[in-house]
């Protein structure tokens, strides 16, 4: 250690050394500004004036600009501490207490910060600091010997398929293998009916009918399965079952969240990309590209730039963006996070603020996958051919400046009373010491009269009082100017369709959001130190927005600027990390990231996917924990079962229908849920040789679904903009933001589940109770649990009373007698006949009450809330 600070070169392994050879052999001046003044810099002061921003003018980042000053003057006087500012606002000696933010300094802090000061306010300007050189370690971290060696950052080989007597699926040979090793055996083959309802359920989330069931029941042929997997995998309805389990990894939702919770008109065309998407088997790999780098694309088009909706799908605040840039490091990491874990199985996420604390994930990865998806802001855009849109968007630019010149000049002639009134009203209203507070200048006033003037001056004139005071002439210019702006917005083109996409520009310029105009603080915007626009506008090529390595994450602490990059671990080769576009209008850094994300050299995304898969067919997926294939996650149970189905996955052209027919045509697939044996109880209590299948509880989506199927009442037309069924208005004004178009129960509302409108800040109370996972982030699985409101909401829920008479009223109008109504009940409901025992019973309950009754009965029998 030379003059208080570490070279450069020095390990990092030795900085607790260093440290404390400079305490036991003494502290010179500069050892003193690193030891204890630096750490109060960085933690307490550079967030306000340092690199990212300077507040009131002031730069505390060396000695000569805290010698110049801000606005205020010089900050330090050195050997003076009191007539020092930077000494008297941290003490609280004047009326403005610094930090602004976060905690105070401690009175051992500030009795630092004086004696420094007063002993000349030496200022280290040597070699490296402590801080720089943990960061430099940081942002050129490797990875630790041996970081492939695990499973998951290994890429998976095509292992040979072991041999397995009377088996010849190679799923059943890589299960029937590991049986044997636990001495377990194996149930038998499901009965028919039990089958086709499981295929029903699990592919498009449907019952099927009578008729269905009895011709497959009596089909003998050798195919019979094969064509029922084959009919339901062309089914529309395909995709709206399997298109909703990919929503909740995008973490979709028809509004932003967060305390507006704004209501984003056109998200649902996303959705509906996705459902067509599943239904098209679009090839997964292409899939991804679609909605990383849609916008990118050699092809793009209306559907590519649709599915970049997936990069905002997540949770927005939409107000008072620009007042606060920290949100959009939040944004980045919401992305991030869902890339991570929705995709590749890793928290990447976690090694934002450090290295990751469990998994050889650098915090350099972190920040060089950020640049990689840096350049981005969300927009929107018309569906129109290109000239139509660009006419368009002229237009209605043209239009907007017009009017918000307009609309300024009405503003003006307001102002003026509305200032008068406004004054007034503090009289009336507060107390002087308030009065004393709003009529200081904004730099005049401590940061608590700051937030007391903010408050006090958001308590707007009412619209009727400004009317009054105006004087005829004003109310004159002012209707003649409200005419012309009625004139220019009479005179907008109808909105086209339009679509909420993702795509490069300078999130620096971005226009005011919903909230902007609302409440808004511009003293608190950073303005760009140089001139641009939100989105490209045609002249040279498109530049990223540069973005840095953040020390412990922190936007106030930036250190090298970041290229893009992938997570080092599990990169193989030397993918591109930037495809340059033709036109030169975006980067290319998405469709890298998406191109390394969906290539065939990625160890983890079709590893991902198939586990995926496998999970929504058999309930547990082969890695438990379907988002985290880290140290952290659960091992594998058939690892070379896993490996074999990835290769398999990607030699099928990433096909997920492909994968369903090899799955489902295994034995364990068609197995029996009804299978109890001691010995495999004993030897293998978890099923991980799935000597069984996994009866599971039906997504709250699907058990809304199959209530209505069974009643007749399910309006299966596809797509389009949310539905509202009816809340309880109780609930509703309990929230005070949000839209909720509350819609009387009935065929208006009777659409299947993945169209019902999901509000982040207000959940569908039915999906709630059936457990909907959180809209705000990525889910791979959801919980399942079994709560007493479950049987309460089935058996009160006027939804349910509802749907159970129409069922009633349905088999009434189709059976002629009590014993033909009973039958026709549980085939469509459970299709099946009822038991003997069964039968008589459910005869005596409708002869001492209701067909009505049976009915109701039957959807709450756990044989119809399960697929088994």
């Amino acid at each position: 250690m030379k003059n208080g600070v570490l070279p450069l070169g020095l390990p990092v392994a030795c900085f607790a050394l260093a440290l404390g050879a400079g305490a036991a052999f003494g502290a010179g001046p500069e050892d003193t500004f690193t030891r204890d003044i630096r750490p109060i810099l960085e933690r307490s002061c550079w967030n306000c004036h340092g690199a990212a921003t300077q507040t009131s003018g002031l730069d505390l980042r060396s000695l000569d600009a805290a010698l110049t000053g801000g606005r205020r003057g010089p900050a330090i006087v050195p050997g003076r501490a009191l007539d020092s500012r930077l000494y008297r606002y941290v003490a609280g000696l004047d009326d403005l207490a610094m930090p602004a933010e976060g905690d105070p300094l401690t009175p051992t802090e500030v009795a630092a910060v004086r004696d420094w000061i007063d002993e000349g306010a030496h200022w280290d300007t040597g070699e490296a600091t402590v801080g720089e050189v943990i960061r430099a370690a940081m942002e050129s971290a490797e990875l630790p010997p041996g970081a492939r060696d695990y499973w998951a950052f290994r890429l998976p080989a095509p292992a040979p398929v072991p041999e397995a007597a009377s088996f010849d699926h190679p799923v059943d040979r890589f299960l029937e293998v590991q049986r044997q090793e636990r001495g377990v055996h194996r149930a038998p083959k499901a009965e028919r009916t039990v089958l086709i309802r499981r295929a029903y359920l699990d592919l498009v989330g449907l019952l099927p009918s009578p008729e269905e069931t009895s011709a497959f029941v009596s089909d003998t042929s050798s195919d019979a399965w094969e064509r029922l997997i084959d009919l339901l995998l062309g089914s529309p309805h395909y995709g709206e079952r399997w298109g909703r389990h990919w929503l909740d990894v995008a973490r979709y939702a028809d509004s932003s969240g967060y305390e507006q919770d704004y209501n984003r008109p056109n998200a649902w065309r996303y959705r509906d990309y996705v459902v067509a998407a599943f239904n098209d088997d679009k090839p997964y790999d292409r899939f991804l590209e679609e909605q990383i780098a849609g916008d990118e694309l050699d092809d793009r088009s209306s559907e590519t730039l649709i599915a970049t909706g997936f990069l905002r799908a997540g949770p927005r605040v939409l107000f008072r963006e620009k007042d606060n840039p920290e949100r959009r490091h939040d944004y980045l990491d919401d992305v991030l996070a869902t890339l991570g874990r929705g995709v590749l199985g890793l928290t990447v996420h976690c090694a934002r603020c450090h290295d990751h604390k469990f998994d050889p994930i650098l915090q350099r990865d972190y920040y060089g996958m950020q640049a990689s998806i840096f350049g981005y802001v969300e927009t929107q855009v018309p569906l129109l051919p290109p000239e139509e849109a660009a006419a368009y968007l002229a237009t209605t630019t043209r239009i907007d400046e017009s009017v918000a010149e307009l609309e300024l000049r009405i503003k003006d002639i307001e102002q003026p009373v509305r200032e008068r009134l406004q004054a007034e009203q503090i009289r009336e209203r507060f107390s002087e010491s308030v009065q004393l507070a709003v009529a200081k200048s904004e730099a005049e006033r401590t940061p608590g009269e700051q937030l007391l003037a903010a408050q006090v001056l958001s308590v707007q004139v009412r619209v009727d009082k400004v009317d009054q005071a105006l004087s005829a002439e004003a109310k004159s210019r002012r209707e003649s100017l409200r005419r012309q702006v009625e004139a220019l917005e009479a005179s907008r083109p109808p909105e086209p369709p339009m679509a909420e996409i993702v795509t490069d520009g300078d999130y620096r310029f971005a226009p005011d959001g919903e909230g902007d105009n609302v409440i808004s603080c511009p003293a608190c915007r950073i303005p760009p130190d140089e001139p641009g626009s939100f989105l490209y506008e045609g002249r040279g090529r498109y530049a990223v927005p540069p973005s840095y390595f953040l020390l412990r994450g922190d936007a106030g602490s930036p250190g090298s600027r970041m290229e893009p990059g992938f997570v080092a671990v599990a990169t193989y080769g030397e993918p591109a990390t930037e495809i340059p576009r033709p036109d030169g209008r975006t980067s290319g850094r998405r469709l890298a990231l998406a191109k390394w994300i969906a290539s065939d050299n990625n160890p983890l995304t079709a590893r991902v996917m198939v586990n995926r898969i496998w999970h929504h067919h058999f309930g547990r997926g082969i890695v438990r924990s379907l988002d985290n294939f880290g140290t952290m996650g659960d091992p594998p149970t058939h690892q070379g079962l896993l490996d074999w189905l990835a290769v398999r996955f990607v030699d099928q052209g990433w096909s997920i229908k492909e994968m369903h027919r090899l799955l489902m045509t295994s034995q364990a697939y068609q197995m029996a849920s009804a299978f109890d044996r001691a010995a495999n109880g004993a030897r293998d209590p978890e099923n991980d040789t799935l000597w069984r299948f996994r009866p599971r509880r039906l997504d709250a989506e699907i058990v809304r679904d199959v209530i209505m199927s069974a009643a007749g009442t399910l309006d299966l037309t596809a797509g389009g903009p949310g539905v509202f069924p009816w809340v309880p208005e109780e609930v509703l004004v309990s929230q005070a933001h949000g839209t909720w178009n509350n819609t009387e129960d009935g065929p208006a509302v009777w659409r299947r589940s993945v169209y019902v409108y999901r509000r982040r800040s207000l959940g569908f109370p039915f999906f709630d109770t059936f457990d909907l996972p959180d809209q705000n982030q990525t889910a791979a699985a959801r919980n399942v649990s079994t709560v007493p409101t479950q049987a309460l909401t089935l058996l009160n829920n006027s939804f349910v009373l509802g749907q159970a008479e129409r069922f009633a009223l349905r088999v009434a109008e189709a059976a002629p007698d009590l014993d033909a109504q009973v039958d026709l009940a549980y085939r469509k409901a459970l299709s099946r006949p009822p038991t003997r025992r069964e039968a008589k019973i459910a005869s005596r309950l409708v002869r001492d009450g209701s067909l009505v009754d049976l009915t109701h009965v039957l959807f709450n029998l756990s044989e119809f809330l399960y697929l088994r």
